[in-house]
């Protein structure tokens, strides 16, 4: 996910620039025109679909599964009704008779026998390689473009334009090059560089030149005012070059499975920076890439949903591209072609992919979508997007493109928000049923199950058993993760302060269970088993500090927020041999008991009054910061500023946390409504003046109360405990319509 930009844009290739309401009866479905045209004229083209075809197959894929979904709903709120009433009746239950409970009523299941998952055709990016992974909003293309191409990243700045290491006074970073400041990246760049290809003998701080001698890669060092030669430790991380033997004007290396490209300026212009001509290290840096249709992304019509399928093709088809203007200055951003390099023990030609592998995210089982009626009810959109994503990443399956995807003939899918193990066997079911209809071979619609769900996380087993041929991907969320966790034992009593949250035993169990777990299942490998973001994209130092506990763990990708926070954090992997730690994560033992523990407040905390509107405050802030954008402006993801001015990339994750705290506060009288309003109306106002320099933005105020993107925050606190399962989406998805429906007007 990546700050929004206000620079002018425009979308170039065969993009649908109109809205309607009109509707094209097919059968039993009625489909938005526009959305039918994309599909008739743009998606099935070239794809051996024929539409009639593709039509009434879908009609019969919605028949189906719609009450098997709608079985699915029932039963979450089924299973809520009988938790909050168990805590009603026992409020002083103890753990053994609660956990008990959650078996009785199905909650909890039997963990599966040990087993391993049989998933085949996965991409090297996802089973064999360990590095960054970027979740970015696809109806924005510019940021899709930016996401795709992240694959390789400048070190030379991600270093001087990010506070990722120290520089003394005089060193900041200003509109005009510091040539110190400069010096300091290729100090440090170099320092990297020893970690990533160590010398025999010497450093790379004293290196002179690199040449290529009878395949290997000679490093010429200046040492006590003498020069020597040196050779890597290991010779076979040499792997390409571009230019000549003895001036190469490229040299790539690989390090844990990550590759790494110096740039020399052969003819030495900026000699007396680097001695070398060294003059950029350009990091293999974003493996993978999750275009995301759903909680970064504000869609919510057959409009949206047009606009982000449409880029979705243009990824699969490889033509999407985006004019830029800067000032006069026109660019054209597309996708970048593979990087070719000459071998370094033959005249062969190595080549490396030039763009990250995409995964999309469609959306959960819970929303529903009128582009598309079935008898006249809006259909389920977790559905749609399955049936329309695979049949548009069939494109990449036969050849249809400028630039393969997967070179394992796989489209994958992540799959968010799904509730135990019957859930993902609908998932699995689903993708079985659009594989048949799309003619596709089994299990080439690959899974990413998100581990955001308490009922995912106590039955994680399960659930990979369930997608076992096609599980690619299992990802760990704090955000969501205690939002549900809130919301599910709502009655229980009083939640810590959200600070406190992160500090206590069930998230660290629940965060080393996941790769466990996913070890266990035979994931190493096969699949990738992910941390969840970064939220502070202007902090890249404190990142280097602590997100290297993510690959320490065994988790083999992390999300950050942006190309540059890849390139970064890819410097992670060269330092942690993931696999390598993977061999040594001990088998799971059973943290069940303690993911269970409720994390409420203390009964002996008594919280101040300042403490208490602190608390209020920043939550309310957070949400106003968020919903006003999503609500009024349509951006499902941006950096948002939080009450102290600190930039923090925020999606509808973020809102779930914070809206739910503040619902159980007020269930448990711990805060009033009263309270909440003076805040509310107090912190809105912060909001509308952080956002004053965005000319795009349009405020709350003056009447605060009347904004509907004032109402969307407000419906959020006071009906939280009544949303299902604390989700946000169906008040934003209202409340956004709404705004479009005023706007028009």
């Amino acid at each position: 996910m990546e700050p929004v930009n206000t620079e002018s844009s425009k979308q170039s290739s065969t993009s649908i620039n109109y809205a309607t309401n009109e509707r094209v009866s097919v059968g039993k479905l009625e489909v938005n025109s526009q959305l039918y045209s994309f599909v008739n004229e743009q998606a099935i083209p070239g794809t051996g679909v024929e539409p009639t075809k593709f039509w009434a197959d879908f009609e019969k894929i919605l028949k189906d599964f719609t009450p098997v979904n709608q079985n699915m709903l029932d039963k979450r709120d089924n299973l809520q009704s009988q938790i909050d009433a168990f805590h009603q009746i026992e409020p002083d239950a103890s753990f053994e008779t609660y956990k008990s409970f959650l078996q009785d009523i199905g909650y909890l299941v039997p963990a599966p026998a040990p087993f391993t998952i049989n998933t085949e055709n996965v991409d090297n990016e996802i089973a064999t390689m360990a590095g960054p992974q970027l979740v970015v909003p696809i109806n924005n293309a510019r940021y899709a473009l930016n996401a795709v191409n992240a694959r390789w990243g400048s070190l030379y700045d991600a270093l001087y334009g990010t506070d990722a290491i120290a520089f003394d006074n005089g060193l900041e970073k200003t509109s005009k090059y510091n040539p110190m400041r400069g010096m300091a990246v290729i100090q440090k760049a170099r320092e990297i560089l020893n970690t990533i290809a160590p010398l025999a003998d010497g450093s790379h701080l004293n290196s002179k030149s690199y040449k290529i001698v009878e395949g290997k890669l000679i490093v010429e060092l200046s040492s006590n005012g003498e020069a020597i030669q040196s050779q890597l430790v290991d010779p076979s991380q040499f792997v390409g070059y571009k230019g000549s033997n003895d001036a190469p004007t490229a040299i790539l290396l690989c390090h844990n499975g990550l590759h790494a490209e110096l740039q020399i300026d052969s003819e030495n212009l900026i000699g007396q920076s680097d001695p070398a001509g060294l003059k950029d290290i350009l990091l293999e840096s974003a493996l993978t890439t999750i275009m995301d249709c759903e909680d970064s992304v504000a869609a919510v019509d057959a409009e949206d949903k047009t606009l982000v399928y449409q880029n979705w093709l243009g990824l699969m088809k490889g033509n999407l591209s985006l004019e830029m203007k800067k000032g006069d200055q026109v660019i054209e951003r597309k996708m970048q072609a593979d990087r070719k390099y000459t071998a370094a023990n033959s005249s062969d030609e190595y080549t490396v992919s030039g763009r990250s592998l995409m995964f999309v995210r469609n959306v959960g089982h819970l929303m529903t979508n009128d582009a598309i009626l079935l008898n006249g009810e809006p259909v389920f959109e977790g559905i749609m997007d399955g049936v329309i994503t695979s049949l548009i990443g069939k494109h990449d399956l036969l050849g249809n493109s400028a630039f393969r995807n997967s070179k394992k003939d796989s489209i994958y899918i992540v799959k968010p928000k799904m509730h135990g193990p019957d859930e993902v066997k609908l998932t699995n079911d689903l993708f079985n049923a659009i594989e048949d209809m799309l003619d596709l071979p089994r299990f080439t619609v690959k899974v990413g199950i998100m581990d955001e769900e308490r009922r995912t996380s106590v039955n994680l087993a399960a659930c990979i058993y369930e997608a076992k041929d096609r599980v690619v991907f299992i990802n760990t969320g704090f955000l969501d993760r205690t939002g549900d966790e809130i919301h599910t034992s709502m009655l229980k009593g009083a939640f810590a302060p959200k600070a406190n949250l992160k500090q206590m035993p069930w998230i660290n169990a629940y965060e080393n269970a996941n790769v466990s777990i996913g070890l266990d299942a035979g994931l190493s490998g096969k699949a990738q088993i992910g941390k969840g973001m970064w939220p502070i994209p202007d902090q890249m130092a404190n990142m280097l500090a602590a997100k290297i506990g993510h690959p320490k763990s065994g988790a083999n990708t992390a999300w950050v927020p942006s190309p540059t926070g890849a390139t970064l954090h890819a410097l992670h992997y060269h330092e942690v041999d993931v696999f390598d730690i993977q061999k040594q994560v001990a088998t799971s033992e059973d943290a069940l008991d303690t993911i269970l523990q409720i994390p409420l407040m203390e009964a002996s905390t008594k919280l101040t009054e300042e403490e208490i509107k602190r608390e209020i405050d920043n939550n309310n802030q957070g949400i106003l910061g968020y919903v006003v954008r999503w609500v009024h402006q349509g951006i499902g993801c941006s950096k948002v500023p939080d009450i102290n001015d600190v930039g923090l990339m925020e999606d509808r994750a973020t809102l779930r946390i914070s809206s739910q705290h503040l619902a159980n506060w007020l269930a448990h009288d711990v805060i009033t409504e009263e309270q909440v309003q003076t805040s509310l109306l107090e912190m809105a106002k912060l909001v509308d003046e952080q956002n004053e320099g965005d000319p795009e933005y349009i405020p709350m105020g003056p009447n605060y109360t009347d904004t509907i993107g004032f109402q969307a925050a407000s419906a959020l606190i006071f009906k939280g405990k009544e949303q299902p399962n604390g989700y946000t989406e169906p008040l934003l998805h209202a409340k956004r319509r709404e705004m479009k429906e005023k706007l028009a007007s």
